[in-house]
């Protein structure tokens, strides 16, 4: 399997967890050290942990739940152990008992592992950014 194909299969593993509330498979595909940016939020989130923490408080505080999220137009950049994953996303969560749907566009940064025997190899996901789809662009 080429190294694209490698990327392509990681980040709709993770699509696919974020999409079915997996919370175990969805954290793990992502290193420790992962930062996140979301528009939605006033400050990046600079660790896995600290993302984790607030996904456990919406869903503990606010009933947060996915109920689905589907990925389009994806397109990755190699950059040696490096690869940039963008694509278009549609999501539908339930919050606060009520359903929101969003589209958006999303960045993912996945690193290839160097080290550790059960992650070398593998491409985890280092840095997502996510930003609201520019208005009056057709859905995905």
């Amino acid at each position: 399997m080429s190294e694209r194909d490698q990327v392509l299969k990681a980040a709709a593993e993770l699509v696919s967890a974020f999409a079915r509330n997996d919370r175990e498979a969805y954290f793990g595909a992502f290193s420790v050290d992962a930062s996140f940016v979301f528009y939605t939020l006033e400050q990046p989130l600079l660790s896995r942990d600290a993302y984790q923490a607030l996904w456990d408080s919406w869903r503990a505080e606010d009933g947060f739940e996915v109920l689905s999220c589907t990925s389009s137009n994806a397109f990755v950049s190699l950059l040696g152990d490096v690869a940039i994953f963008i694509h278009d996303v549609a999501t539908e969560l339930r919050m606060q008992g009520e359903q929101h749907f969003s589209q958006e566009r999303e960045t993912i940064v996945f690193k290839k592992q160097t080290s550790g025997q059960e992650q070398q190899g593998l491409w985890l996901a280092c840095h997502e950014h996510l930003s609201a789809m520019p208005e009056g662009l057709p859905p995905p």
